[in-house]
């Protein structure tokens, strides 16, 4: 059995690689996101016309602010479920309208705002942009490549979604408080799809994100939307005649109205 001696050279080799790794790690996390949100669980109702959601936090940090660095930039994003989309290019031909090109998107959320501090290209490079997905752009996954003209059909998509208000870039509308305390609402419009939300804070650097954090936020129908949204996935025939009795009895009132006013 061999015993192998440490030498005073040996051991001090080892204690600097110890002590560099302990600082890459404390580097690593200098900054870091501790947030909240006003709210978790949005209901959707028969009357329901919309809903703010504040989003809020402070920087921890492990070390003291960098003397003459960047100034800390926060980036807010909150996401909604991802939904297939067709979209189709229409054109005149042969004097009337029709649908000429269509490209498939196999991945596109149904809400996305991105709140920002700053400009957002001036706060984050494209690199970490595809790399974390945090632009609209970017979240958009999947495009049909057989199309040369995918970007334009990327655009109308987006372009579409934010005349709905389902799409929001907002620049400078998050508030940063020396450095450390941070603040933003953003708006949810009435025609939210039911699913799970995910709202995502990026802290960034020159450019480049140094911390990052993630919550959920439920979306979920109510009352007699839910009653009637799980008839109509679950049950579409019982729904389907539901709907055809109701038609039939509306319109037998309506007719025994007009004929007692006409009597009358």
């Amino acid at each position: 059995m061999m015993v192998r001696h440490i030498t005073p050279a040996g051991l001090l080799r080892g204690l600097l690689v110890l002590c560099a790794l302990i600082w890459a790690e404390t580097a690593a996390r200098a900054e870091s996101v501790v947030a909240g949100l006003s709210q978790n669980e949005v209901s959707i109702t028969a009357n329901f016309n919309g809903s703010s959601i504040l989003i809020f936090g402070a920087v921890e940090r492990y070390a003291p602010l960098p003397v003459g660095g960047d100034p800390l930039e926060v980036i807010i994003t909150v996401e909604g479920p991802d939904h297939p989309v067709t979209v189709r290019r229409m054109d005149r031909q042969y004097g009337i309208w029709m649908n000429t090109e269509e490209v498939q998107i196999d991945a596109a959320p149904t809400f996305y705002a991105v709140t920002t501090t700053a400009p957002f290209t001036d706060i984050v490079s494209d690199t970490e942009d595809l790399r974390h997905r945090i632009s609209i752009p970017r979240a958009i996954r999947a495009v049909d490549t057989a199309t040369a003209n995918q970007r334009d059909f990327t655009q109308a998509v987006i372009r579409i979604r934010t005349h709905e208000g389902l799409y929001q870039l907002l620049e400078g509308a998050v508030t940063l408080r020396n450095q450390t305390l941070f603040d933003t609402s953003i708006r949810l419009p009435s025609n939210l799809v039911e699913g799970d939300y995910t709202a995502r804070i990026f802290l960034t650097r020159s450019r480049e994100v140094v911390a990052s954090y993630e919550s959920h936020i439920a979306v979920r129908k109510v009352g007699l939307e839910r009653m009637l949204y799980n008839l109509a996935y679950e049950q579409p025939v019982i729904y389907g005649l539901l709907s055809i009795v109701i038609a039939v009895i509306a319109g037998w009132m309506a007719s025994a109205v007009f004929r007692y006013i006409r009597a009358g």
